[in-house]
């Protein structure tokens, strides 16, 4: 079974990692993950991070970096994250799809909501950026 790729953006901003809250599927809702999604056939993965912000989050940004790793989800499904920032001008993020609720996260913060278990490591690696540990 060939692998398909789900995007993940650590989006960082003044310090800050964004947090969204799932609310669904039912045995997801209620906990955290970094935004993103699939990648569609043909697609690149960091046009697809672009694209799946602007449909769930409502705001533009910038793909800065992979970070290192890569994550199993449900088969075939695996999670790679980047980091990305906000396009000057950009509105701030909004839950629109799939999501109930954001939450800007400091260095201190981090851990202090209910990331789902395949998110941790990504979180990890990029809490890292934030000084955090």
């Amino acid at each position: 079974m060939t692998e398909r790729i789900v995007v993940g953006a650590a989006l960082l901003d003044r310090g800050r990692l964004l947090a969204a809250r799932r609310s669904a599927p039912e045995e997801l809702a209620g906990r955290w993950e970094l935004p993103g999604g699939k990648v569609e056939p043909g697609e690149a993965p960091e046009a697809a991070l672009v694209r799946e912000l602007r449909e769930e989050l409502g705001v533009d940004a910038e793909v800065i970096e992979r970070v290192p790793g890569q994550w199993p989800l449900k088969p075939p499904y695996v999670l790679q994250v980047w980091t990305a920032r906000l396009l000057p001008g950009t509105p701030e993020p909004k839950p629109l799809q799939d999501h109930d609720a954001l939450r800007w996260l400091g260095s201190e913060e981090v851990w202090d909501v209910d990331w789902l278990d395949q998110d941790v490591p990504a979180v990890r690696e990029a809490a890292a950026r934030l000084g955090a540990s």
